[in-house]
């Protein structure tokens, strides 16, 4: 080890508990040494699989192909987490450097002819090894990612097979940053108090402590979701709505440096090239090869099967709060899109009279918290204590020891609830180590994993009181966490969370059922103040409110799903009009009007540079399979212990090491079907 390394966290020996990354002593200059040193340790791994002079077998060759490259992963999931957690410019213009030695690094591998050529001969010859079920799902995963990276292309393909995938990497960068500084740039400052009309206290306090903190008088609404979504729901001025809506809707469009529009183009065309390069008619069929939904047909039956059976009931839904609005402001008030969220409220109160600001206090973070993580200990056992002996990227960070119903240790979690310059918008969960079993001693080696939010912040009066919708995203990516620390697998790249796309979203899903839930909400939710228990008739009502408007809600998944096929089965090159192409391929599901100047595309981060690429139908699989299997926890009880072990058994701890629907039919006793969505939801008896 030389002098850098020696200072270098990365080249240390993690002395912490459970050998938990030490964030406070990383720095910048720290990366790309060790991405370097990584890369270099990486290829000599793979070297020694390629000299073995042994025939190929599923130990010398599968199995040490899928255990190197440790030290690589250890650093870049780190270094990946902070661009998405705590980012800054240095962080951003490294990643300009890293990303491409990445993509060229992970290329190195994929069409490393010796490397391929003893995978495929294990793989043609595997009926002569007596595999387990789990050797065979990686062989075959393993197989199939080499082909699919190019591993069957012509040494002239590969050239063009790198440059593609290089390319790739920068925009899909380049994306991300241009979203995250539209963001963070804009500010709506309002400096005279009677523009705040119809806000909820809470939320003008909200908007002095953001306009304190960027040493603004006055009060500031930004696009961050604790700051937007409220504005738009309760605000009086119209004027001020439409400003904040059409910032918002038209992020990364403007004729600047922050642009998406090429940026769009260039990567549905990447794409669509590197698919093609394959052998595939389009990249939607190169990606839904390895999915549940198998092809663009299956989707698009889905998205027509919720089409034909929400379109109607969101249009009634529509013409309802048009009624509402008009009654309030005369018969000619043509709804907008930026009066959807205030004049539904205004129904949705009279309806049900519930908000958001009658059930934040009792939504306490920290109490919601204990709700949570209380559920996870009557369903499963486990426990979370608090462990502040390891070290965290931001003071807002927690981290937690999280044992098993038998004492022993299961994983690691962070928590991260508040947004802030360094964090991209919306909700995620990531690891920051996986599990696997140590072949040599037997050792299950547990996760880390984290769960990134960006909920309400407290105020120097209040508390962190969260909306109902942020309770339900706590759910979602509590799921994702359980579903990671659950994981059970012999191979990291099958554990937890490394399964198909469209069966990821399961775990998260079926948790969010629960929020609606008396017998749960009665375990923690306790106004902040009186530490009164939330009245039962309140829980009613939000029972009673959990369907309003989801047909309309349905339609905007349904848009977004068309909108991300339509990118992703082009056969041909798109040089046209990205905002005109959008209209057209999300009509059917639009029951708003339509706004020319606003765009989706450009700021849509799941298709573009988070993974979704022809994969946001998956919401709406996922929730049909979760209500599916919620129903049988209605069936048998909510908190059945039964139930909910065949959960733990079948569903998260399994991870991607048998095929998903074999799994889900295990657990449930027979395939899902969309009955149980439709009567959950309303729309069938």
């Amino acid at each position: 080890m030389n002098m850098l390394q020696a200072q270098n966290p990365f080249f240390e020996k993690y002395n912490t508990p459970h050998h938990t990354f030490p964030f406070d002593k990383v720095k910048t200059e720290h990366y790309e040494p060790a991405i370097r040193e990584g890369i270099k340790i990486h290829l000599d791994e793979i070297k020694a699989i390629t000299d073995n002079t042994k025939a190929p077998t599923f130990e010398n060759t599968v199995a040490a192909y899928e255990r190197s490259g440790e030290f690589l992963n250890r650093v870049t999931a780190v270094f990946n987490n902070m661009l998405s957690a705590e980012t800054n410019s240095d962080l951003q213009n490294l990643a300009k450097t890293i990303m491409p030695l990445l993509s060229e690094h992970s290329n190195d591998v994929s069409l490393n002819e010796k490397l391929f050529s003893r995978i495929k001969k294990v793989y043609e010859h595997q009926n002569q090894e007596a595999l387990t079920t789990e050797q065979k799902t990686l062989l075959d995963k393993i197989y199939k990612n080499f082909v699919r990276n190019g591993a069957n292309l012509s040494n002239e393909q590969k050239e063009i097979y790198r440059e593609l995938s290089k390319q790739l990497s920068l925009l899909e960068l380049e994306f991300s940053e241009n979203s995250l500084k539209e963001t963070n740039e804009y500010k709506l400052v309002i400096t005279d108090f009677k523009q705040l009309t119809g806000l909820p206290e809470s939320i003008i306090n909200s908007a002095e402590e953001i306009a304190k903190e960027k040493g603004i008088k006055g009060w500031v609404i930004t696009l961050q979701a604790p700051s937007y979504g409220p504005f738009m729901m309760y605000a009086d001025n119209r004027d001020l709505r439409r400003e904040l809506y059409m910032a918002y809707n038209t992020k990364c469009t403007h004729d600047n440096q922050s642009s998406n529009l090429e940026i769009v183009k260039k990567i549905a065309n990447a794409q669509m090239q590197i698919a093609q390069l394959l052998g595939y008619q389009n990249f939607a069929e190169y990606n839904l090869e390895e999915r549940m939904a198998q092809n663009s047909g299956n989707v698009y039956k889905l998205l027509r099967q919720l089409l034909d059976a929400y379109k109607p009931a969101a249009q009634k839904e529509y013409l309802e709060v048009q009624k509402i609005a008009q009654e309030r402001e005369g018969e000619h008030f043509q709804l907008m899109p930026w009066d959807w969220g205030y004049y539904s409220q205004k129904l949705k109160d009279k309806k049900f009279n519930i908000d958001d600001e009658m059930l934040r206090p009792y939504f306490e973070l920290d109490k919601v918290k204990e709700g949570v993580f209380g559920l996870a200990t009557r369903l499963y056992g486990i426990t979370f204590k608090i462990n502040p002996k390891i070290s965290v990227y931001h003071k807002d960070v927690e981290a937690y020891d999280v044992f098993d119903k038998d004492g022993k240790f299961l994983a690691v979690l962070y928590t991260d609830f508040h947004p802030r310059a360094g964090k991209r918008s919306g909700a995620w969960m990531t690891e920051y180590k996986g599990q696997w079993i140590d072949p040599a001693t037997g050792e299950n080696s547990r996760p880390h994993v984290s769960i990134v939010m960006n909920f309400t912040k407290p105020t120097k009066d209040k508390p962190a009181l969260l909306t109902f919708d942020e309770v339900e995203t706590f759910l979602h990516e509590f799921g994702h966490s359980l579903h990671g620390m659950f994981a059970n697998s012999t191979y990291e790249s099958l554990s937890g969370t490394n399964v198909y796309w469209d069966f990821v979203e399961l775990p998260s899903q079926f948790m969010e059922n629960f929020a609606t839930e008396k017998e749960f909400l009665h375990t923690f939710a306790r106004h902040y103040q009186t530490n009164e228990e939330i009245p039962d008739e309140l829980i009613q009502r939000i029972k009673d409110s959990s369907n309003f408007n989801a047909a309309y809600a349905c339609m905007r998944q349904v848009s977004f799903g068309l909108l991300d096929m339509a990118w992703y089965t082009r056969e041909v090159p798109f040089e046209g009009d990205v905002k005109e192409y959008e209209k057209q391929a999300w009509a059917d599901a639009q029951i708003l009007p339509v706004i020319p100047e606003t765009c989706m595309s450009t700021q849509f981060s799941h298709i573009f540079s988070g993974g979704y690429s022809a994969g946001y139908y998956s919401y709406k699989w996922a929730e049909v399979l979760d209500a599916d299997a919620f129903s049988l926890f209605k069936e048998k009880g909510i908190f059945n212990p039964e139930v909910a072990a065949s959960f733990r058994e079948n569903i998260l701890s399994k991870g991607g090491s048998e095929h998903p629907m074999i799994l889900y039919k295990r657990f449930r006793g027979q395939e899902p079907t969309i009955d149980a969505l439709l009567i959950r939801n309303g729309i069938k008896k």
